[in-house]
């Protein structure tokens, strides 16, 4: 399809200009169609990075000329709105955080993920936006690969909107709540802070051999650190003693041909899992074999990211196939260390990618506190595993 690309024009006067590479043939739509870009800020190299990738798009100097024009394109032009909102680290956190409650104070707009721009922002900003959770992303728009952009949008456009679906799902079930449901809620999160709490303080010793034991054989860092996808497709930072070589995240393409799940990867939703990971080390093989590696997460229960008793938090590429209405159920469960997989399915070679989730689905449907101390009961035989995975 050929495009047209029309004159920059202003916007009131002021710092607001609008983009588009318009298309000769464009079909309408009665409903909300979100496309193309919103920038805030005063980059013209990231707009023009923008305009190439996105086709359209709006930029806009300041919050507040971005706020009405959001308003005006969601009251006059809803086939307008965009589909993803970039800010500049230019601008006050407190102004930056207000425009951020306007936005998940609408409903329409609550799916449009909103970015921050990394540059200018220091170790202690950078904190500080994730601790308030103020972005969906913070990344470094003019150094990212472009598809790797495009991507990124995408993926958190479709999360956010399957995020919002599940939400709206939830608040209605807890409208029909009866009290049973409340109390075991209530005895969920009392039983994993008790035992989380107890876990991390008897297990310090431990923790600080193993600790010792991955610094001498290899170097890097103690901990893999990584995001996961949990209840709600809630994103947050997943805790394991690390059991790879360092880099070894970079040799997923390299290693390809040999995720068991590779067979089945193009027909639906995409896993990786390697038998015999030629990037474990030694100690972390016995870190995996014993589950060892596992007990960092002990601090995720603690705080609220993970339970004992749930489905497993998935990485974000792997979330990102998970979003069609029946699979999605999976994520109405908590994230949790052991579950249903771990138990019926873990260290077997055999498991297809439509028994996990059906196995996530089934706990998800049925789950209350008895059941979780049925599974926990059940989960030290599951500890040693038949295969290195």
């Amino acid at each position: 399809m050929d495009f047209t690309f029309l004159p920059k024009t202003a916007y009131n006067g002021k710092s607001f200009v609008r983009y588009n590479l318009r298309a000769k043939e464009v079909s309408a739509s009665p409903l909300i169609n979100y496309n193309g870009f919103f920038y805030i800020g005063k980059n013209s190299a990231n707009v023009e990075k923008l305009v190439k990738l996105f086709k359209r798009g709006y930029a806009s100097e300041s919050l507040g000329n971005a706020r009405a024009e959001l308003k005006r394109q969601l009251d006059q032009e809803k086939n307008a709105l965009p589909e993803v909102i970039i800010c500049e680290s230019i601008f006050d956190f407190s102004a930056v955080k207000s425009f951020v409650q306007y936005l998940r104070s609408n409903p329409a707009f609550t799916t449009i993920p909103f970015i921050v721009d990394s540059v200018n922002l220091c170790d202690m900003e950078m904190g500080l936006y994730k601790k308030h959770m103020m972005a969906d992303d913070i990344i470094h728009v003019e150094g990212a690969e472009q598809n790797a952009l495009v991507g990124k949008v995408h993926f958190l456009n479709k999360v956010k909107s399957k995020a919002n679906e599940l939400k709206s799902s939830l608040r209605e079930d807890e409208a029909l709540v009866v009290p049973t449901v409340n109390i075991h809620i209530i005895l969920k999160r009392t039983f994993d802070i008790l035992v989380s709490i107890t876990a991390l303080l008897l297990l310090t010793p431990l923790f600080i051999l193993i600790a010792l034991a991955i610094r001498i054989e290899s170097k890097g860092p103690i901990f893999y650190i990584s995001k996961r996808a949990g209840r709600g497709y809630k994103i947050f930072d997943f805790y394991k003693f690390r059991t790879m070589f360092a880099g070894a995240d970079l040799r997923i393409n390299e290693l390809s041909h040999l995720n068991q799940y590779a067979e089945s990867q193009a027909k639906g939703p995409s896993f990786f899992k390697i038998n015999n990971d030629p990037r474990v080390t030694r100690v972390g093989l016995f870190l995996r074999n014993s589950s060892l590696d596992e007990l960092p997460q002990l601090l995720n229960v603690l705080l609220g990211d993970m339970s004992l008793v749930g489905n497993r938090p998935l990485p974000l590429y792997e979330a990102a196939t998970l979003t069609t209405d029946l699979s999605a159920q999976r994520f109405l469960a908590p994230a949790g260390m052991t579950g249903l997989w771990q138990i019926k399915k873990r260290g077997r070679g055999d498991m297809s990618v439509e028994e996990r989730i059906n196995l996530d689905i089934d706990y998800a449907n049925n789950y209350s506190f008895m059941y979780d101390l049925w599974i926990m009961a059940n989960t030290p035989s599951a500890l040693i595993q038949k295969s290195s995975t």
